[in-house]
């Protein structure tokens, strides 16, 4: 059977029988192609399965092993770890294991897979290429117009080993013709339309069978600066940053395996939706997180109102912290008295802005510049009790020697009480007290703010004077900490100083072990070492082996990223990345010194009030001319009949914006339905639809819908309220949206938060509404 589903403009055959007669009178059967790619898949699946039995024997082996030393465990937990991922990638390649073939012009014969498969019978043979290897890479580009000297590529469906159906795409010779009516860079597209039609499960499922040619261009990327991605609802902008993130570790393993990819999702939601795409690719141990939870042990739970984040993620909050963290650097108003061996020293306002000056001088971070502060305290002191001690003696005129005067010095600086006067004017900070202290106090809002309006600073104010005492901060928050901690440090020089003499310490410890496991030391020193170092033998140098003491163990790259604000990531995603803050950037950039990202976005989308509507205002600060755009210009999720709708919206935003192309059709039209009370017209509205349901509400009428919906007939698990914030880059197959006029009201960006909500649906749109109806959906029936 001929059908029209190719890359855009080839003739496809479609084949879903095990064998045809071949058209002579001799009755011999022929084996058809599903035939054929069922034994291929056979053959495919028992190497597997040989592989998976090797690999927990292997495992089990491994756990059996009794032995105690270092050395033993160290290796135990290595090969655990190492079989336990080869495991979890064999298990995620089970379904969907063989999906494509490719037959070039010179006959060779390519396999397309979720993972690499070598025949264990003939080393030469390859049963699987990876999808992500260069060789896989024409099963995604190839066209008529450029078929890469592919004559004919197989898209293979299959379901629990058992293979379904193919289609073949003819891009070389007689076989191959135009299509007027598909679409040019479509490949596949049955398929495509196949997945894009089935109903929605509440988790982002792959796409590796689908990838369309632009998308793999992005995926593929070579471009270490940032590429941002931007494309309307439903390009597929957050499935092609996933699986650039599998090709990367498959490209890069060395290097991320070890640094690590962090992806950053608008909301908690939006990361449980899309949180098993990677383990369904074999790839685990990126670390996904919000803007809200990137600082280490701190939970952003807590919400604010939309001034209030504006406020905050406003690059004016930069100075205001900058002076908030100086104000903790204060000068006595008058001099404090001290007792010194029997002796009054005072700690004078010129003292303290002496040893402040040294301080601020050394450029370092408030809290590691509090040594050299206490330091050139003490010694201010330490001249004024010399020059006490040289009036009283008898004729007034002997001094102490530079030698005495440092004695005394270092006898003060034991003394607690002067220690403690000293560091009231330049106290040990931590980013928390910081915050709150500022939060909590207008005065010090108002001293730190100049210029500012009151409305500004009561936003400021009024975001933590509802909460209780060490209630969650909100997402708007995190990065503010972040800003102080960069500037006031976690420890003080003190305890810096004692990081480097233990490192220190491992670094001769493990050269003295490399020296007698080398023969290059006496052996009784064997007795005297940490028997954890002698397991390294292998390692080249003494720092390798202390780092090897001081890495925690069974710990996976993304865990230990986690506890860690000064980690430096290898490569990271941004989703939803036009609602990030100019603060949230800053944070975000100290992530990422090499700056190689992946930021997805579109900024007709861009509800939050500080977030961005230009890309080079965003980036250039950071990286000048090193990034570069990338657009998707398919809609692969909504339907015509919604985005005619949505398009009109997007006028409205921008009208030089271009919509992206719907893909498909369904035949379902949008309707409007009216009434009041909302929320019993919202239930009232509700059909017996199949799939996934979400109610987009303004934020103050969720709570209503949700308790109508609780008591009402259609109470259901599939439906579920959300705002236009919490709904951010996720999809269902019905959407219900709830007074347009509402939401175009709660925010100076209504419009980009109805075009968001109007673009979650994959199949129904159904608007409830009590007032009239804004232009642009006036005419809905």
């Amino acid at each position: 059977m001929c059908v029209s589903d190719g890359p855009g403009s080839a003739v496809t055959t479609q084949h879903d029988d095990l064998g045809t007669a071949d058209g002579s009178d001799s009755g011999v059967i022929s084996v058809s192609p599903v035939a054929v790619e069922q034994e291929h898949l056979d053959l495919t699946y028992a190497r597997l399965d040989r592989m998976r039995a090797t690999t927990n024997r292997r495992l089990a082996a491994a756990l059996r092993e009794d032995g105690d030393s270092p050395q033993a465990l160290s290796e135990r937990e290595s090969y655990e770890r190492l079989y336990t991922e080869d495991l979890t990638k064999f298990d995620a390649a089970e379904h969907n294991l063989y999906f494509g073939r490719l037959d070039l012009d010179d006959g060779e014969i390519r396999r397309i897979g979720r993972i690499g498969i070598l025949d264990d019978d003939d080393a030469d043979s390859t049963l699987l290429l990876d999808w992500r290897a260069p060789l896989s890479r024409p099963f995604y580009l190839a066209t008529p117009a450029a078929p890469e000297s592919v004559e004919m590529r197989r898209h293979i469906r299959t379901r629990n080993r058992t293979v379904r159906a193919v289609n073949d795409e003819y891009l070389t010779g007689d076989r191959a013709g135009a299509d007027p009516s598909s679409h040019g860079d479509v490949v596949n597209e049955s398929a495509l339309v196949a997945a894009l039609n089935a109903a929605r499960t509440g988790e982002m499922t792959d796409i590796v069978e689908t990838i369309q040619r632009e998308q793999d261009i992005i995926i593929r990327s070579t471009h270490r600066g940032v590429t941002v991605i931007q494309g309307g609802p439903g390009t597929g902008k957050t499935a092609v940053a996933l699986h650039r993130a599998a090709y990367l570790l498959y490209t890069h393993r060395d290097t991320l395996s070890r640094s690590g990819i962090l992806i950053v999702g608008p909301n908690d939601d939006f990361l449980e939706y899309i949180g098993q795409v990677l383990p369904s690719l074999g790839e685990s141990g990126v670390l996904l997180s919000t803007i809200g939870d990137l600082f280490p042990a701190v939970s952003a739970g807590a919400t604010d109102s939309r001034e209030a984040m504006a406020v905050k993620g406003n690059l004016r909050m930069v100075d205001v912290i900058k002076r908030t963290v100086r104000s903790y650097q204060s000068l006595p108003s008058s001099p404090v008295p001290v007792t010194f061996d029997t002796y009054e020293v005072q700690i004078t306002s010129d003292l303290v802005k002496t040893a402040r000056a040294k301080a601020r001088g050394s450029r370092k971070a408030h809290n590691q510049a509090q040594r050299i502060f206490v330091r050139a305290g003490l010694d201010g002191l330490a001249h004024a009790h010399a020059r006490t001690i040289g009036a009283s003696l008898i004729d007034g005129s002997q001094l102490l020697s530079p030698g005495d005067i440092s004695d005394i010095r270092d006898e003060m600086a034991q003394d607690p009480d002067i220690r403690r006067e000293l560091l009231r004017f330049w106290p040990t900070l931590s980013p928390l007290d910081v915050l709150r202290d500022l939060y909590g106090d207008p005065a010090a809002i108002r001293r730190a703010s100049p210029g500012w309006s009151d409305f500004d600073r009561d936003a400021l104010h009024r975001t933590t004077a509802a909460r209780p005492e060490g209630a969650d901060l909100s997402p708007a928050d995190v990065p503010l900490l972040d800003e102080i901690a960069e500037l006031i440090g976690f420890g003080t020089e003190d305890d810096e100083r004692e990081q480097q003499a233990r490192w220190r310490r491992q670094l001769a410890e493990a050269q003295e072990a490399l020296d007698i496991l080398t023969g290059s030391a006496p052996q009784d020193l064997e007795d005297d070492l940490d028997p954890e170092i002698l397991m390294a033998y292998d390692l080249i140098d003494a720092e390798q082996l202390a780092q090897r003491q001081t890495r925690r163990r069974n710990l996976t790259t993304a865990e230990r990223a986690v506890g860690d604000r000064q980690w430096a990531f290898g490569h990271v995603i941004v989703d939803e990345a036009q609602e990030l803050s100019a603060m949230a950037w800053r944070m975000l950039m100290r992530r990422i010194p090499n700056r190689w990202m992946t930021i997805i976005g579109d900024t007709a989308q861009t509800g939050d009030l500080a977030g961005t509507r230009s890309w080079q205002d965003v980036l250039e600060p950071y990286v000048a001319k090193r990034w570069q755009l990338r657009e998707l210009t398919v809609n692969y999720r909504t339907p015509a009949e919604i985005t005619r709708y949505a398009n009109r919206v997007l006028h409205h935003i921008n009208p030089e914006h271009s919509p992206p192309t719907s893909l498909r059709s369904n035949g379902i039209e949008p309707y409007a339905v009216m009434g009041s009370p909302l929320a019993a017209a919202v239930v009232g509205a509700l059909g017996d639809w199949p799939g996934l349901t979400a109610v987009i509400a303004p934020d103050d009428e969720c709570a209503p819908i949700i308790a109508a919906l609780d008591t009402g007939v259609a109470a259901t698990a599939d439906v579920r309220v959300l705002t236009v914030t919490t709904c951010k880059g996720l999809e269902f197959d019905n959407v219900v949206v709830v007074e347009p006029a509402a939401i175009l009201r709660q925010s100076p960006r209504g419009h980009s938060d109805l075009y968001v909500a109007l673009t979650r649906a994959t199949q129904r749109l159904v608007v409830v509404h009590d007032e009239p109806l804004c232009e642009e959906l006036s005419d809905l029936p």
